[in-house]
């Protein structure tokens, strides 16, 4: 049975550290990969996240904070209706989703996409940032590019692969309570946040490409990025190590590292436009 445990541990966690395999191999635009680590059904992750956004929808509107602004609500639409056309590249299935794009007006600087094709944008992050169309469309791209990329259902599967990886870890080494508290941060270390991370870069990358196909400039994501830092106010970021996300500047390094790849996309679409 000991090494029964110790291989089903193991296993756990090279699960949860493995490299996407399945990625987007292109004569144009980005590289991104997907998640190889997708154990729970997708329709079973869709389905929750419909309803969870649903339940956020309906409390916004019963605190009069749900699509205040109609013209801004529209202006979003607008540009989503864009980028949708040009997401199936990254997930065929998108194509089928009924998506949604909704303004929650609170103060928060935040915007996601669940499974499914569920949008919100919080209006303190518009009005904070000051956003012109190009900046929104960088960031709806990005947040797209969780839902197309499957983020969401790595994560939860991801979750459900250390809470089993530890609990073995914990019996099996015969840890108390203190040591397996340990080694569960000792496990979002080495597993959690980087995965994290690598998300948020590849999510950042197929944004800009999405954006430029639909012919929104996607230098505004570099934009967006020092919007962001000055608006942190020097206050700075926890060290990248210990954080879900890129750095600032190491976000607009890779970014502007990709432009080149998706400069010629959003020339090609703006020309296009013209010649319409």
């Amino acid at each position: 049975m000991p090494t029964l445990l110790r291989a089903l541990l193991c296993a756990c966690l090279l699960a949860a550290g493995a490299p996407a395999a399945l990625g987007q191999t292109a004569a144009d635009g980005v590289d991104v990969k997907k998640s190889r680590l997708l154990l729970l059904p997708r329709a079973y992750v869709e389905k929750t996240s419909s309803q969870q956004y649903s339940q956020l929808m309906r409390g916004a509107a019963q605190k009069g904070a749900l699509n205040g602004d109609r013209r801004q609500l529209e202006r979003l639409r607008v540009i989503a209706r864009r980028l949708i056309p040009h997401t199936v590249r990254f997930d065929p299935e998108a194509q089928r989703w009924r998506w949604e794009v909704n303004i929650v007006n609170s103060p928060t600087m935040n915007a996601f996409c669940m499974p499914g094709g569920k949008i919100a944008f919080y209006s303190g992050l518009i009005d904070g940032l000051k956003l012109d169309d190009d900046e929104i469309a960088v960031i709806m791209g990005h947040e797209m590019a969780h839902a197309l990329l499957e983020h969401g259902r790595a994560r939860m599967s991801e979750q459900v692969l250390k809470v089993a990886g530890v609990n073995i870890a914990a019996a099996l080494l015969n840890l108390g309570n203190l040591s397996a508290t340990l080694l569960d941060k000792a496990a979002d270390l080495a597993l959690t946040l980087p995965y994290s991370r690598s998300h948020e870069t590849d999510a950042d990358l197929a944004g800009i490409d999405i954006a430029a196909r639909a012919g929104y400039d996607p230098r505004a994501a570099v934009a967006v990025w020092q919007k962001m830092a000055r608006h942190s106010g020097g206050r700075g970021q926890p060290p990248q190590i210990l954080s879900t996300h890129p750095a600032h500047a190491t976000r607009i390094r890779d970014i502007e590292a990709q432009l080149p790849r998706v400069m010629p996309l959003y020339q090609a679409a703006r020309e296009a436009k013209r010649v319409e």
